[in-house]
């Protein structure tokens, strides 16, 4: 029984510790105000948690228009959820996040990209630019077509993987590990003209803002079409 006793207090230590550093991140973010998420949906939730991480350096960036789990309608009556998206003169950012670890191979051509974990297991996984060019596509609707050309595509994979072969050549279209990104929107807003003025900004943040913090009938509607596509 003390066997069993001690490993259990050492797993109990660390979670929280966890749970105390999530929370000191949490304090210093308007994550939580912004999505609604707590402590325990990070904890709970990787996917959450990377998407917290990738928050957070945009706020770090300097970015303070952002948004989180936007939900928008698409041409097929369904809904499609963007994870981010922050908005500045040089255009409006839309990130996917992959909090995933292993191998990922993968071009913007191909319909799926691959992870390979330790062991040789491989996953197939949704291309991720198709995948954010329909979210993108879903907010140059609903902002009806107004900012067309404002548009740039982030994908972000959590720094636990590598990007062993990928070939992206489309415009406006960058995979990246997650500690690159700081790096990457430096060089946009350095190198990008400006194509929104600060009205224009307000405009799109607060068009976009009230698809966020959707109740649970419209989460549980589009987690149900995206199931029932895979089957």
């Amino acid at each position: 029984m003390e066997y069993l006793i001690f490993p259990l207090i050492v797993f109990a230590i660390i979670i929280g510790i966890r749970i105390a550093l999530i929370n000191i991140q949490l304090s210093k973010s308007t994550y939580s105000q912004i999505t609604g998420n707590t402590v325990w949906n990070l904890i709970l939730n990787k996917g959450n948690y990377g998407e917290f991480l990738t928050y957070r350096i945009l706020e770090k960036c300097g970015e303070n228009k952002i948004l989180c789990n936007v939900y928008l309608p698409k041409s097929n009556g369904e809904t499609t959820e963007v994870d981010l998206i922050s908005i500045n003169s040089k255009g409006i950012f839309v990130y996917e996040s992959k909090n995933y670890s292993g191998w990922i191979f993968g071009d913007d051509k191909s319909r799926n990209w691959t992870q390979c974990l330790k062991g040789g297991k491989k996953n197939k996984f949704y291309n991720p630019v198709f995948q954010n060019k329909g979210h993108i596509t879903a907010i140059d609707n609903y902002l009806e077509k107004n900012y067309s050309n404002c548009f740039l595509s982030y994908i972000v994979f959590s720094e636990r993987c590598e990007l062993k072969k990928i070939t992206v050549s489309t415009d406006n279209v960058k995979v990246m590990n997650r500690n690159y990104l700081k790096k990457h929107l430096a060089q946009d807003k350095n190198t990008l003209p400006d194509v929104l003025l600060s009205e224009d900004v307000n405009r799109i943040y607060d068009t976009l803002k009230s698809n966020t913090l959707v109740d649970e009938l419209v989460k549980q509607k589009h987690i149900e079409n995206i199931r029932t596509k895979h089957l």
